[in-house]
């Protein structure tokens, strides 16, 4: 009786220690390295931002990508990648959460790495495969460090991001437990051509050959207004993952304001079971 009153004192105890926990913000430079459309390595440190709390010794890792700017200018406005709120939500649910600033956007600058060439006939594995590149360099790091679990983490993006995720789940990565693709994609102008992304067969056969090697559970999370791909190319997408052997579960979101891309961060509300489910389907428990 009194072994089981501690140990439920014990875990009420942890529970609020880690409610009360403060989140704790490093910066961090990564050396990377990424070849070009001609095969030429270039070098340079990009910065990552590394959210963690100050009670647990060890944590799984979870690396979030950022999506792709239309133009050199955005992408150099996008300073320095946070998703403060996003990310302190995956830390309170257990994790240590990367966040890349890749080659080429805001305060890593550099040069432009991810370009998938003329609208009409784009090759999307290049630019996926250079921001995969760059996640596997800062997922070494993550391995590296005393307070990270390297045998499992989670990958998560948002947009380009979230197509990078995709691509990585294809290259079956030691302790990489799963993939959460939000709003994956590329090629989209909501303006200029909504719901009607450039080469947009491209990237269906982009996702079709990940999904014949992925062996890494994935969920696809896309809102039913989304004006950079429409309601039905990203379920085209999925099922030409899934029909080549890829592992993987759909989420149709439901529409947010007048474009639901955003609603990784727009509305955490919508997503957020779906991905709690995912989370202990693949072990991750808080």
């Amino acid at each position: 009786m009194k072994h089981w009153l501690c140990v439920g004192i014990c875990w009420l105890a942890t529970v609020v220690s880690i409610a009360q926990a403060a989140l704790i913000e490093d910066v961090v430079q990564i050396p990377v390295e990424v070849a070009d459309e001609f095969n030429r390595k270039h070098q340079q440190t990009i910065t990552v931002t590394i959210f963690r709390d100050d009670v647990r010794e060890k944590s799984p890792f979870l690396v979030l990508n950022h999506g792709r700017a239309g133009t050199p200018e955005e992408r150099l406005k996008l300073g320095r990648a946070r998703y403060t709120v996003n990310s302190q939500h995956f830390v309170a649910r257990g994790f240590t959460v990367f966040v890349p600033t890749r080659m080429g956007y805001g305060v890593s600058g550099g040069p432009e790495m991810e370009d998938t060439g003329a609208c009409n006939n784009r090759n999307y594995p290049r630019g996926f495969e250079a921001a995969a590149v760059q996640t596997l360099a800062v997922l070494n790091y993550a391995k590296s460090l005393p307070y990270v679990d390297g045998s499992r983490g989670l990958l998560v993006g948002q947009s380009f991001g979230g197509a990078t995720s995709i691509a990585l789940a294809a290259k079956n990565l030691d302790g990489v437990k799963g993939a959460i693709n939000f709003a994956g994609g590329s090629g989209g102008n909501p303006i200029g051509r909504p719901e009607n992304p450039c080469s947009p067969a491209s990237l269906a056969r982009t996702y079709a050959e990940y999904g014949k090697a992925a062996k890494t559970p994935t969920q696809w999370l896309y809102s039913e207004n989304d004006k950079y791909w429409g309601k039905q190319l990203p379920r085209e997408w999925f099922e030409g993952f899934v029909k080549q052997g890829g592992d993987a579960q759909f989420v149709q979101l439901p529409p947010n304001g007048k474009d639901g891309h955003s609603s990784f961060t727009a509305n955490p509300a919508a997503w957020k079971p779906h991905v709690e489910m995912f989370l202990k389907l693949l072990g991750f428990a808080d």
